[in-house]
């Protein structure tokens, strides 16, 4: 449907983007960190889980319609803040009391982890208008219908984000693992991590469109 190096360059610009610092990145590195490997890894494929809705929404022509409305904008900006706002109080709440013991152990279910990872994703509209603004790049109008390949190019876009937050998740579960052996450490890697992502609800709640 592309060309093979339409598919490569887009490979890499999609990687560029998810490497480079931002809130999602962050919140896996937090995740993964204060809660351990497996968390951090269900956080990064919920948040990839994420960017595939935002596929289709982009797909359906969904996100810019609702995006078009500054109420709706508001609306979604407001519920993702908000959704932040409790990750950050059940990590406050529940700071070192989910300590991991082994580096692949969690004291929670994975898809505890999941269900977060992708709601926080969903619900952030700055990553729905990154969507409709990037894949529209690389589609071509002139080899046909345009929405199968910018549902190809979301889901190779989804498919690098699960090798990548699946990479930082595996790392840094393994570097908080050995941090929380330290029951004091382990109180404060959870607040910092519950600070982290009241920190990305502000930045959130007042960014515009």
């Amino acid at each position: 449907m592309l060309p093979i190096e339409v598919l490569l360059a887009f490979l890499a610009a999609s990687a560029l983007v998810t490497i480079a610092p931002g809130p999602d990145n962050l919140m896996v590195l937090s995740v993964g960190i204060s809660r351990g490997r497996a968390a951090g890894i269900g956080f990064g494929l919920g948040c990839a889980l994420g960017c595939f809705v935002h596929t289709l929404w982009a797909t359906l022509g969904i996100g810019a319609v609702v995006l078009a409305s500054e109420e709706a904008f508001t609306i979604l900006k407001m519920a993702g803040a908000a959704y932040l706002v409790y990750i950050g109080i059940q990590a406050w709440r529940h700071a070192g009391k989910m300590a991991v013991i082994r580096l692949d152990s969690t004291a929670e279910p994975l898809g505890i982890h999941l269900r977060r990872g992708f709601i926080a994703n969903v619900v952030n509209p700055k990553v729905a208008l990154f969507f409709i603004a990037f894949l529209p790049q690389f589609a071509d109008p002139s080899r046909g219908a345009v929405w199968p390949q910018l549902l190809l190019l979301g889901t190779i876009f989804a498919a690098q984000t699960v090798a990548i937050f699946g990479t930082l998740g595996w790392f840094a579960g393994g570097i908080g693992a050995r941090l929380q052996r330290k029951p004091v450490l382990a109180v404060w890697l959870d607040r910092c991590a519950g600070t982290i992502f009241f920190l990305l609800a502000l930045h959130l709640a007042t960014s515009g469109r």
